[in-house]
């Protein structure tokens, strides 16, 4: 409860009146702009509880668990929780995923599918190479005046 009774005003540098001594009282302080009412509960990112979760099993053989807790300022039940969420998978769908367009996923016939563009291509080559050699034969048989054996197959242009 504030106390009602005013201080007695007091000139520069003299006592008070009553023989009292001098009280200073200090202003009340202004309240911090960095500082909330009210504390933030801590929050580990998936990184974290990972390395923590990693020490803790490297330590479980030596016993150094209770030290780690109490170093990182946790609680066993904490590290209960991440471990059964660590093998639930849930700290691999918090990882960062690469931005941009995916890159659509192999398919294994696009090898062949190319392969055999390839080997496609390479006969056609050969086939318009060897109707232009059979053109020219067929001119020099001309002028010369040789006849050509026909088959059933060959078309005459």
């Amino acid at each position: 409860m504030p106390n009602k009774t005013p201080l007695p005003a007091v000139e520069s540098g003299a006592a008070p009146a009553s023989g009292e001594p001098l009280r200073v009282v200090a202003a009340p302080a202004a309240a911090s702009p960095e500082l909330s009412p009210r504390p933030k509960r801590r929050t580990f990112t998936a990184a974290e509880k990972l390395r923590i979760l990693s020490e803790t099993d490297r330590a479980a053989d030596t016993g150094g668990i209770a030290a780690i807790l109490r170093r990182e300022g946790l609680y066993s039940s904490a590290l209960t929780d991440w471990r059964r969420q660590r093998d639930a998978g849930a700290f691999e769908a918090l990882k960062p995923l690469k931005r941009g367009p995916k890159a659509a996923p192999a398919n294994p016939l696009s090898a062949a599918l190319a392969q055999a563009n390839r080997e496609k291509a390479q006969l056609q080559r050969r086939l318009e190479q060897a109707q232009t050699i059979i053109e020219i034969q067929k001119k020099v048989a001309s002028l010369l005046g040789i006849t050509l054996a026909t088959s059933d197959g060959d078309e005459t242009p």
